[in-house]
């Protein structure tokens, strides 16, 4: 139901390396590139947005889920997201207290916000 989905960052060289690296193995690229805000999705249409702040660091951290195929590319989300550097929140594993086949990881990235990937099998 959500069209596109934005943040904003501190450091907008260093998120950008992190989303390229997570999301790439999710099947996501970039697909519009203004510099200072930067799209990523599939096929031309940029479902999530990075862009530097406006004003100060960000104050809340916000939680970001990705759709992942399968448990395949939420492990290789987890490695990405581990060869960045990011801090751990929780690796891949079984959520059966969402649902049955909730298979997810967590991390954060470079501003503190809660990056998860998950397959629904």
């Amino acid at each position: 139901m959500i069209d596109h989905y934005g943040i904003n960052v501190a450091d907008l060289a260093a998120s950008t390396r992190f989303y390229d690296t997570v999301l790439g193995v999710l099947g996501f690229t970039r697909q519009m590139d203004f510099g200072e805000a930067i799209g990523y999705g599939t096929e031309g249409h940029p479902d999530f947005w990075v862009s530097s702040a406006a004003s100060g660091p960000s104050n809340r951290e916000s939680h970001l889920a990705f759709s992942a195929p399968d448990r395949a590319a939420v492990e290789s989300f987890f490695a990405a997201a581990r060869s960045t550097g990011a801090e751990v929140l929780h690796a891949p594993r079984e959520w059966p207290e969402y649902h049955q086949g909730y298979y997810a990881a967590f991390v954060r990235d470079p501003d503190g916000n809660n990056v998860e990937a998950v397959a629904h099998h």
